[in-house]
């Protein structure tokens, strides 16, 4: 794994996994401004939508990444693709979903400006 790939993939856990209520400035961070979403059920969410959810999602969950990729569109442009998996929990029908995200590196800053989750099946 080349290091923009390791350096996104821990920019992608980072958003997913840290405690965004304890540490707030990691959206701006880690979130353009023009960042939206297209959900797992095909829905368009803006990035306050978004933001609610990575405020109020079960912050103890420790996501597993698999096949983890980037594909670089321009020098400051790659897009991420990934299976997403919970650990093994007993009572949850959850198989994962393939993700994708867009990070743009904007004034030395990687900054995800889009992403979208594709529920499998």
């Amino acid at each position: 794994m080349d290091l923009i790939t390791k350096q996104i993939q821990q920019l992608e856990l980072k958003l997913l996994q840290s405690d965004l209520i304890a540490h707030p400035g990691l959206i701006d961070e880690l979130l353009a401004e023009s960042f939206e979403e297209i959900d797992s059920n095909g829905e368009i969410r803006t990035r306050d939508d978004v933001v609610g959810w990575l405020l109020h999602k079960d912050k103890y969950i420790q996501w597993i990444f698999k096949d983890f990729r980037i594909k670089a569109l321009t020098n400051d442009v790659v897009l991420a693709i990934y299976s997403l998996h919970k650990p093994d929990q007993p009572g949850t029908d959850y198989t994962g979903s393939t993700r994708t995200s867009i990070w743009q590196r904007q004034k030395n800053q990687w900054k995800m400006v889009f992403h979208q989750a594709s529920r499998k099946s």
